[in-house]
């Protein structure tokens, strides 16, 4: 018998309503909405808290109602409702977090609580035939973690950043060089014409474990910008190029070494990789040839799948309740809840 679910993620400055159907062992994606907060946020360089709140409120009914319509449903066909508990702003998560257990309630529907990095994690098997074992690296705007995930809910943390995710990293370092928030697609835009070996910038904790660090990075890309012009603390127009793709080259270095050493170690042939950096085509490149090189099995989100989506979210809420895993409607949200333990 088919099954439906609806599920709402709202962790930060995206609000997004995703239906999936799960029959005969296929998951269907009937509607994904995603209403965008980019252009709001982007002259305060930055998410403002109370906007993105006071946007995912204006927004999520219209956006429930598109999805519904779309996937020619009406409410009481849901068979379940789930919606991102965090990692994310607290002020965010609890409008769809609330709004979905509203929605169960009325229904008297289950209602599941879902982590929002692991619907980045399960992400590159929402089009796959079925979940497999993998060694996992998670690359999105304030995480970055190397997962070994050997089933559904049995995941283990063996690496993390200690500092700036490389998403964090991206977008300050896009903010030093003038460039519109955010930053990562900007700086991927420009090192298009730049050399990545212009500028020798550090690789940080490439021979010290699993773990990341991006924050020396950024600090050698400030001193560069000081080097270059010692009054202001600017790049020339014309160096930017070079500085986006020799900073984005040394991020990558120390994503592919990491993610390769660390299958290596937990024994894994498959290596997934998801989250919003992971829309990099450098990156993916890099990804793709090294794991070709050592005989690795790549698997990547879809970019619609990459960024902040309530697909992934219903994905990981639908493997929820086949298995009979619901949530405690007083189970409140968590805006630094952990997806692993080392």
């Amino acid at each position: 018998m088919p099954t439906t679910i609806l599920a709402i993620e709202s962790s930060c400055d995206e609000t997004a309503v995703a239906i999936l159907r799960h029959d005969e062992g296929r998951v269907e994606v009937l509607a994904s909405e995603i209403s965008s907060q980019i252009d709001i946020h982007r002259e305060f360089g930055g998410v403002v808290p109370e906007l993105a709140s006071r946007n995912h409120s204006l927004h999520l009914r219209p956006l429930i109602e598109i999805a519904l319509e779309d996937a020619g449903l009406k409410i009481d066909d849901i068979d379940a409702f789930g919606a991102t508990a965090g990692p994310g702003l607290a002020s965010s998560l609890l409008v769809g977090n609330t709004t979905a257990k509203s929605l169960s309630v009325a229904t008297g529907k289950p209602f599941i609580s879902v982590n929002h990095m692991e619907g980045h994690l399960l992400s590159p098997f929402l089009e796959a035939p079925e979940l497999k074992s993998n060694l996992a690296l998670i690359v999105s705007g304030g995480h970055t973690l190397l997962i070994h995930m050997r089933d559904f809910g049995d995941y283990k943390l063996l690496g993390s950043t200690r500092d700036d995710a490389a998403g964090e990293a991206y977008d300050k370092v896009g903010k030093m060089l003038g460039l519109p928030y955010p930053g990562g697609p900007e700086i991927e835009k420009q090192a298009l014409d730049g050399s990545p070996t212009a500028f020798n910038f550090p690789r940080s904790m490439m021979k010290d474990g699993l773990d990341f660090s991006f924050s020396g990075l950024k600090t050698a890309v400030l001193y560069q910008l000081e080097k270059l012009d010692p009054e202001q603390g600017r790049a020339p127009s014309e160096a930017i190029p070079d500085l986006c793709a020799s900073f984005q080259q040394a991020v990558i270095d120390v994503l592919v070494a990491k993610t390769m050493l660390a299958a290596q170690q937990c024994g894994e042939k498959l290596i997934s990789l998801s989250g919003g950096v992971s829309c990099n085509k450098t990156l993916r490149s890099a990804m793709q040839q090294t794991c070709d090189q050592h005989g690795f099995e790549l698997l990547i989100a879809p970019p619609a799948l990459s960024t902040d989506n309530a697909a992934m979210i219903g994905f990981v809420a639908l493997h929820s309740h086949l298995r009979g895993q619901h949530s405690s409607l007083h189970e409140d949200i968590n805006p630094n809840l952990k997806l692993a333990q080392a």
